[in-house]
């Protein structure tokens, strides 16, 4: 579960840090309302390769339904099966 904290407890930021191992994301606020995110770099990583992962698939998508694709035996003559 998402840590909610003001921006003043960066004052313990080794707390506020360790908060972001657990895997889940740090928010922090000012003023009362959301302003940043903390998050491990591992994790950053991962959203960002789901990211790049999803733009290439919606790639894929719009290729097919603007040129078509091919069947599944002219999928499988290409593998060679």
């Amino acid at each position: 579960m998402p840590s909610i904290l003001p921006v003043s407890d960066l004052k313990n930021y080794g707390e506020v840090l360790s908060r972001c191992d657990g895997g889940s994301p740090v928010y922090l606020t000012r003023n009362g309302r959301g302003r940043y995110v903390v998050q491990s770099i591992a994790d950053y990583e991962k959203q960002q390769a789901t990211i790049k992962l999803l733009a290439e698939l919606s790639k894929g998508v719009e290729s097919l339904r603007k040129d078509g694709g091919l069947s599944i035996d002219e999928a499988f003559e290409g593998l060679g099966v």
